[in-house]
């Protein structure tokens, strides 16, 4: 069976100490990381993990608890705890192209991700704004979209990592089209959804209240969702975001679509911060992530938890059944 590939992320992090708790997991699908293995060994040794490390050549594969599929990548500098070094991060880069080169090119089902510290990246030199960029570029797809989801809400960005004030200008009528396309396409092919039932955030306070507050809704927005809805595409038009999280409008959801990032993300991670993850749609292969950052003054302190890591993984391997 293809293996799925684990990217440990920013050394200096919780990334090692997490995919180390990989090792507590008997999956059917080889699970690889990708890592230099003497700093997963150095971690383990410091958070008293007994974990044999196994280097991963496509080998039969079998699993037993407390044990680790690996894939050696070579650090450019030792870490130190909490630390970011600009060294590094063609190191964390590296775990990103290699997880999408074998994604993309049928060497694995696709990639679940630790967290990146944007910043050291930038402060190296290179031009980095996150993993949906790197694999969106990677993958040569013209819009991918960023969803989160816990057990009971998905929530998908027609606008991710811009300026509050940028924002109304990003969302046009051509923008919203392709983030439906590609919402409704990957509900129906990876989720399985035959139907999807979508409810949209307006992007003003109380949804523009008839153009008194604003009128992108009645201008770009809505006109977009009616011509969904002339297709018989189960789609609400513009609602007040501060009441569309509500659990009678949710109870029958398949997803939300909320235009900027801190419209929609506060509410799934108050609900599920921890449990929630990320996946980015539109992409031609399955790509998960954890729902948090590097947390690195919690780094080989044993504190970190590791639970969005592995609900990232169960749904990965999920959609590489289905």
């Amino acid at each position: 069976m293809l293996p799925l590939y684990i990217t440990s992320g920013e050394p200096a992090g919780i990334g090692p100490d997490i995919c180390l708790s990989l090792a507590d997991r008997v999956d059917k699908r080889p699970i690889v990381v990708l890592a230099d293995k003497n700093l997963l060994e150095q971690r383990a040794q410091l958070l008293n993990l007994p974990i044999q490390l196994i280097e991963y050549q496509g080998q039969s594969f079998s699993s037993e608890q407390g044990q680790l599929y690996i894939e050696h990548l070579p650090l450019n500098q030792d870490v130190v705890l909490g630390v970011l070094n600009p060294q590094n991060a063609n190191y964390v880069l590296e775990q990103l192209r290699r997880s999408a080169e074998y994604a993309m090119s049928g060497k694995s089902v696709g990639v679940a991700t630790a967290p990146v510290q944007k910043s050291v990246i930038n402060e190296a030199g290179i031009a980095f704004s996150g993993h949906t960029e790197f694999y969106q570029e990677f993958a040569n797809v013209a819009r991918v979209v960023m969803m989160l989801a816990t057990k009971k809400l998905r929530v998908a960005l027609v606008t991710t990592h811009l300026p509050l004030r940028a924002v109304a200008d990003a969302i046009t009528a051509e923008r919203l089209h392709q983030v439906i396309d590609i919402l409704l396409h990957d509900l129906k092919s990876k989720f399985k959804i035959e139907h999807p039932r979508i409810l949209v955030c307006g992007l003003n306070p109380h949804a523009g209240e008839d153009g008194y507050l604003g009128m992108e809704e009645i201008e770009v927005i809505n006109p977009v969702l009616e011509s969904y809805q002339a297709q018989g595409i189960n789609i609400s038009l513009t609602l007040p975001a501060d009441t569309l999280f509500t659990p009678d409008h949710l109870k029958d959801a398949d997803a939300v679509l909320a235009m900027y990032h801190d419209q929609g993300l506060p509410v799934l991670k108050s609900q599920g911060f921890g449990e929630a993850i990320n996946i980015t749609l539109g992409l031609p292969f399955i790509r998960t992530s954890v729902d948090h950052g590097t947390a690195l003054s919690l780094a080989g302190s044993g504190l970190a938890k590791s639970s969005s890591l592995h609900v990232a993984v169960d749904l990965a391997l999920d959609l590489a059944r289905q």
